[in-house]
């Protein structure tokens, strides 16, 4: 009972709080005591004119009309590299971690029959409506709002979901193995490295956009090196969250069995 009046007394003080942020706010917005800001600052000023425009000097440009993609992968694209380097270092720490011998992993197939007909028939249908969706915010994020990392992540839900409907076994039996998505990372990274060094190989500076990576192809906009940066992105998020998955999902009998093995080989 007391236990009872405990957790209605939190429910309480919780709705108490999230009334009175929702007051305080309407309040505040009806009586414009914080207004926001409504002048753009010069900094912004300098790349809304710039970030598609030229003005007359095409080295200052990304061509691109989605902004904020132009400051992540062009203006400040160093940060985002190194943020990329960072993802790429904690997804091998976990991969390090959950790690097994390759021996061990052909034991792993149990029998497993997933979900019910039902959810299995969703989650085929939700897997292609994901895999598209998840392309187009990333191929498009040189035109609008998205990119290589939103829509990596995105693309990682389809695997998530096979996983939890049928099993690991089905994605490593059409050939998505955790090899595979390492290596498909692996590669879209070394690549994004390329990307990164051919403007400084031709005289150009380091990870320059415009006027080495051409701004069109085909009368298609495609923003220089964001593009290939959104694509590059893309892949590797998507397979790296792939790759932590198909290894969660590998039973746990497999690693309390290698425990043992390790044990019995040190005592």
């Amino acid at each position: 009972m007391r236990r009872i009046n405990l957790i209605s007394l939190r429910i309480l003080v919780f709705l108490i709080m999230f009334s009175s942020i929702i007051f305080s706010s309407i309040i505040l917005t009806i009586l414009d005591i914080f207004p926001p800001q409504k002048d753009v600052r010069p900094l912004g000023k300098y790349y809304l004119n710039y970030s598609y425009f030229e003005h007359g000097n095409i080295t200052r440009t990304a061509k691109s009309p989605e902004a904020v993609t132009a400051i992540v992968w062009d203006y400040r694209g160093l940060d985002t590299l190194f943020e990329t380097t960072v993802f790429f270092l904690a997804v091998m720490g976990g991969l390090t971690l959950f790690r097994v011998e390759k021996a061990d992993l052909s034991k792993t197939r149990i029998k497993y029959i997933g979900m019910t007909m039902i959810v299995k028939q969703a989650t085929k249908i939700l897997a292609v409506l994901i895999i598209a969706v998840s392309a187009s915010i990333a191929l498009h994020g040189h035109l609008t709002p998205g990119g290589g990392f939103q829509g990596g992540t995105a693309l990682a839900i389809a695997p998530l979901l096979v996983l939890a409907a049928y099993s690991k076994y089905i994605l490593e039996e059409h050939g998505l193995t955790y090899l595979k998505a390492i290596l498909i990372r692996s590669i879209s990274l070394s690549m994004i490295w390329i990307v990164v060094l051919m403007p400084a190989l031709n005289g150009y500076n380091l990870m320059q956009n415009q006027p080495f990576y051409p701004g069109e192809i085909f009368n298609q906009l495609i923003s220089g090196s964001l593009f290939f940066y959104n694509l590059l992105e893309y892949l590797a998020i998507g397979m790296g969250f792939t790759a932590v998955f198909l290894y969660l999902s590998i039973p746990e009998k497999i690693y309390l069995e290698e425990l043992r093995s390790i044990e019995s080989e040190k005592g």
